[in-house]
């Protein structure tokens, strides 16, 4: 293990000391990722796998390893996985800007029958706006944490590029795109899209569309909310990069036109008049005037807006839209004997899921909640103390992926913001 990961986890667990099965849970989830998903590669990349399935998403080996990024500059060795990383992701966006997840090496595995066909280094290709996103949050942090520029390659400099050139053409999906996606499984529709492949047809909005969300389910209608809220922080960083590291003057103000034209966007068409929460963020549109109200579990969500950065915890715009999203009337909010928070219609109905609920608790800024999603979170692991995609509140023993490391990474961020932001209110905390 990575001696300042192994040193972080020796400190939280002093701070836990009183509350020992919590401080169990986090000596095991939170190094999950770099014991059983990192590979690092000869040509000095480094491959995250998900978990249970042998490829690497943009959006999860991104997450998974988030929790790492403020450690970097004091261990080489962590500084290494994440700059090879970042090279791999390069790679990988330039190979196909619109693959969410890909192979070690090009050996064809993966969904090969969909269509139009995609390459050997692609596991799958669906178009997800927020895995353009994450490559370039993970490259500033990365950055802003070490000040390490060597990272930043041309390799790197072209992906961010590519990244913009791709959002711009997705701005006019249905006119300027060649975009295509279909799935033929009778048994997973939200796999494909329809429209021979194309998605329901959209308006110019100033948002960029997306084919999938980030739970890898087609999108309604193509303007992802959340998404492109994501996509206003991430390219504000990637401006500030463009000027500080590549001194490229016209892929800074290429990214800050397409920032403030999304921005334009979200809160022109991007907004609802609630009759019981007043006026709050739709999750889809389509720039026609249809919408839907809902939220999912997977990042980004509604539910995240102020941990992707956009809103502070106390917009109130955000707290109207949080009131919804944790309320019945949210479509994907479910209620058992042991839990209650966001599921996805990825996973059974009912199900709810355990990045849904660290998210509640990063996204609270309320000590009574933070503390009844803890003890949610403690009797919701079925025995095994790790994090799950989602469980039955009400039997949490049945659960889907054991191994899905991006749930235990975001529970491991969770506990590390408590310890650090709140220690006093943690030590207080009653023996759960």
């Amino acid at each position: 293990m990575y001696s300042v990961v192994k040193a972080t986890i020796e400190d939280i667990q002093r701070w836990l000391a009183h509350l020992q099965p919590l401080a169990e849970m986090f000596a095991q989830c939170y190094p999950n990722t770099l014991e059983t998903t990192v590979s690092l590669l000869e040509d000095g990349g480094t491959f995250v796998v998900t978990g249970d399935i042998p490829a690497m998403w943009l959006r999860d080996s991104s997450a998974q390893v988030n929790p790492y990024i403020h450690l970097a500059s004091e261990d080489p060795a962590l500084k290494r996985m994440l700059s090879g990383l970042i090279q791999r992701q390069a790679h990988y966006i330039l190979l196909d800007p619109y693959a969410n997840s890909f192979n070690i090496e090009p050996n064809g595995q993966g969904h090969n029958q969909d269509q139009p066909p995609a390459g050997p280094w692609v596991w799958e290709r669906k178009y997800e706006l927020d895995s353009l996103c994450y490559p370039i949050k993970l490259c500033y942090h990365y950055w802003r944490s070490t000040r390490d520029e060597s990272v930043f390659t041309s390799t790197v400099h072209n992906m961010l590029r590519k990244i913009v050139e791709v959002m711009c053409v997705e701005q006019r999906h249905d006119e300027c795109s060649t975009y295509s996606f279909q799935r033929f499984d009778p048994l997973a529709p939200t796999d494909t899209l329809l429209f021979h492949g194309r998605g329901t047809r959209t308006n110019y909005t100033g948002m960029v569309w997306s084919g999938f969300r980030p739970s890898d389910d087609a999108c309604k209608f193509g303007y992802l909310v959340p998404a492109n809220m994501f996509a206003v922080v991430t390219l504000g960083y990637l401006s500030e990069m463009a000027r500080a590291i590549y001194q490229d003057e016209a892929l800074a103000l290429r990214a800050e036109q397409l920032r403030a034209e999304i921005e334009f966007g979200i809160q022109t068409y991007g907004l609802v008049d609630h009759p019981r929460y007043g006026r709050i963020y739709a999750y889809e549109t389509d720039g026609y005037g249809n919408y839907s109200l809902m939220d999912d579990a997977n990042v980004p969500s509604l539910l995240s807006i102020p941990y992707l950065g956009y809103r502070p915890a106390n917009d109130p715009l955000y707290a109207n839209t949080r009131r919804f999203v944790l309320s019945s009337d949210n479509p994907y909010y479910y209620e058992g004997e042991y839990a209650r928070g966001v599921g996805s219609p990825h996973t059974p109905p009912g199900y709810i899921w355990h990045i849904a609920l660290s998210m509640q608790g990063l996204t609270s800024i309320d000590d009574q909640e933070q503390e009844e999603i803890l003890r949610m979170l403690m009797r919701t692991t079925g025995g095994t103390h790790y994090m799950h995609e989602s469980f039955d509140p009400d039997n949490p023993q049945r659960f889907t992926r054991p191994w899905f490391a991006w749930a235990n990474s975001l529970f491991g961020e969770f506990i590390y913001h408590l310890a650090r932001q709140q220690p006093d209110w943690l030590t207080r905390l009653r023996e759960m």
